[in-house]
């Protein structure tokens, strides 16, 4: 629903199927090859640039990485709930990472056993929709994830969810804890938007004061979780859009 509505408002919208799953591109801590795979994408999909980067939770800090990398690529960046880790909590990953224990306290500890195998997708569609936190997605959208999300499994006739499992859990045990330090050295030249979740979880967990330092204002709500684009789509779609415009705005020359 997110790329049809602003393809309708006619713009050219592509995304990367799955990042962390070619072997050009390992996960590794604080994913730089995960960033130069969007940068390879980026520069196969639209080489003439610049792009606005969106991106929703792992894909926005990628897109932001991707800005900090190459300044001239983006025109601008929206983070959907992804808020910039920094200061003492960035430092307490830092730690948990070099000492194992981020296994124990990231979302890994549940991806790691989640089920990822079902008889057919309609299985998989009503497994994903008995849960709370998948009852409160539009529909269409959860369709579109089933479509999306799910692959056959050859040797047995079923689906599998077709983002490893073991390699989602390493992107959550490999989160970027120099945010802040790359941020200061490579701040984005172009304009950053964050458009963030009322009732968001990570977000109190990371908290706002680099996210607000680093937009300078340009910060909205929707109602919803983490999970609000896929909660509240064309309100999502709607915010994006507004937010591209304002950038847009902003780094237009002055009228004589």
């Amino acid at each position: 629903m997110l790329f049809e509505a602003w393809r309708a408002a006619g713009w050219r919208v592509v995304a990367r199927a799955r990042f962390g799953h070619d072997a050009d591109f390992p996960v590794t801590s604080n994913w730089p090859h995960l960033r130069d795979e969007l940068l390879d994408f980026v520069a196969r999909e639209a080489p003439g640039g610049p792009v606005h980067l969106v991106g929703h939770s792992l894909g926005g800090y990628l897109s932001l990485l991707a800005a900090c990398r190459r300044p001239r690529l983006a025109a601008s960046v929206v983070l959907l709930d992804s808020p910039v880790l920094a200061g003492w909590r960035a430092h307490t990953v830092q730690v948990a990472k070099a000492t194992g224990l981020i296994k124990r306290i990231s979302p890994g500890r549940t991806s790691r056993t989640r089920r990822h195998h079902w008889p057919s997708a309609e299985a998989a569609r009503a497994h994903f929709a008995s849960k709370r936190a998948f009852a409160r997605w539009d529909p269409s959208v959860l369709d579109d994830y089933i479509a999306a999300g799910i692959e056959p499994v050859p040797e047995d006739a079923g689906v599998r969810l077709a983002f490893d499992r073991g390699i989602e859990t390493r992107i959550y045990d490999t989160l970027p804890h120099h945010l802040g330090a790359l941020l200061h050295r490579h701040p984005p030249r172009s304009p950053v938007t964050f458009i963030g979740g009322t009732r968001s979880t990570e977000l109190r967990q990371v908290g706002l004061e680099a996210t607000r330092a680093l937009a300078r204002g340009r910060m909205s709500w929707i109602e919803g979780s983490h999970l609000f684009p896929m909660e509240r789509p064309l309100d999502t779609a709607a915010a994006v859009l507004q937010a591209i415009d304002a950038a847009r705005a902003s780094t237009s020359p002055a009228a004589p």
